[in-house]
């Protein structure tokens, strides 16, 4: 690791260890240090990390524990981060691109970090307990967050439904981040073996993928009051927050714009958001993506990440998929989110997909995968009950589980290519 004394503010250091509290602090004072994390799955093989790096142009590679605890004793002490990590975009279409805040000035990082304090409380008496790879950027925030405020941090490992339950009974936490795959299993689990004391919760957030109406309810019923929350991201930025009560009001909302951001929709569906310039960010080593990302507008700087949605006339906002992830059928625009919502209802449906495949008619034909109980002659009959002829499955799939990344976000493209 001699090359780590050479660290000069605007590095990258490619992290592929696994989550842990050395692993939080390393993130911390790298950031301190105006140095770039850039956090990896330490599960990839050598021809995905060869390729995911490529473009990143690392200045040092941490594989090992070891690198880890030599990364940490000539880094600084934790103090305010000179901005955000290096995270990459999942990957579910094509190369992860690296997303890069660049080096903040200490007013603009402090005025980032005081953005999510302000948004979710974060304050010395909190415990946020991790649930998901530390690698993801979600996490993370939560975990450097709660550090930021003076709180502390609880990493139990590798999501498991009965380490989690037993942190939650010895840790009490105060938050935590989840994707709606995780309050499943959860859910199920407790049905199983009974619901801990879930009083010590004052924030529990979701997001990641849709989460189905029968789980978000339970949630409601399950947590404190007003404790439950979802919000709509992504990888480069943050769109909107929503307290479960007001999508018990606008189901299927994910809620209006942080404070701070502005979110307005194009004719064709697609979403922006206007962000302060502490939230800018470029494609690393991208510059042609950046620019397709990005806009000026009379509001400022406003970016997409390539969804599509509505916004109601409060500012609520809704979304339909990703552009990427449209089905175009016989000249019609199918929104997969919308099929999935509808499908999620017919009985003996845990779970559903909609995606589209090529078609020598229609150009794609619409396309579902269920995991579930529910026969193809029950989903058929309720499909033809409930949507539009463009809008039922032609071709109905059944698997044991939908695949997924870690973060709950299905790969539509895997689907496909089955």
């Amino acid at each position: 690791m001699n090359d780590v004394v050479t660290l000069a503010a605007g590095d990258r250091v490619a992290l592929l260890v696994p989550g842990s509290h050395a692993y939080v602090d390393a993130v911390h004072r790298l950031l301190t240090a105006g140095v770039f994390p850039i956090p990896l799955d330490p599960r990839l093989t050598e021809t995905e990390r060869t390729r995911v790096l490529a473009g990143l142009d690392p200045t040092v590679v941490v594989t090992s524990e070891a690198q880890l605890t030599d990364l940490l004793a000539v880094l600084p002490l934790p103090g305010l981060p000179l901005g955000r990590p290096m995270h990459c975009t999942s990957g579910t279409t094509g190369v992860p691109k690296g997303v890069f805040s660049g080096l903040l000035s200490p007013a603009d990082a402090e005025a980032l970090w005081a953005e999510e304090r302000e948004l979710w409380g974060f304050g010395p008496d909190d415990v946020n307990l991790v649930l998901s790879p530390l690698y993801h950027s979600a996490p993370l925030r939560f975990a450097l967050g709660t550090r930021l405020a003076g709180g502390r941090v609880v990493i139990p490992g590798p999501f498991d439904p009965a380490a989690v339950t037993d942190a939650i009974e010895r840790e009490r936490p105060t938050t935590m981040f989840c994707v709606p795959t995780h309050l499943q299993r959860l859910i199920s689990h407790w049905e199983a073996v009974g619901v801990p004391d879930l009083s010590s919760f004052r924030l529990v957030a979701h997001a990641g993928a849709p989460c189905p109406t029968d789980v978000k309810r339970r949630i409601v019923e399950l947590f404190p009051a007003g404790s439950t929350w979802e919000f709509y991201g992504s990888t480069e930025g943050q769109f909107t927050a929503c307290r479960s009560e007001e999508w018990l009001e606008r189901p299927g909302t994910v809620g209006r714009a942080r404070p701070g951001r502005t979110m307005t929709v194009d004719p064709d569906g697609t979403l922006w958001c206007v962000v302060p310039g502490f939230a800018r960010f470029t494609y690393y080593g991208a510059p042609d993506k950046t620019a397709e990302a990005w806009r000026e507008t009379p509001d400022g700087p406003a970016f997409t990440v390539g969804d599509l949605g509505r916004i109601d006339d409060d500012g609520y906002v809704f979304l339909d998929g990703r552009r990427v992830d449209l089905v175009i059928s016989g000249g019609v625009n199918v929104y997969p989110t919308e099929v999935e919502q509808v499908l999620e209802e017919c009985p003996g449906v845990t779970e559903v997909a909609v995606y589209g495949v090529p078609d020598p008619a229609w150009g794609q034909r619409v396309c579902a995968a269920v995991v579930g109980t529910a026969s193809e002659a029950e989903l058929a009959a309720y499909a033809r009950e409930h949507l539009a002829p463009p809008k039922r499955p032609k071709t109905w799939q059944f698997l044991d589980a939908l695949p997924r990344t870690l973060t709950g976000k299905v790969l539509r493209r895997e689907l496909g290519e089955r």
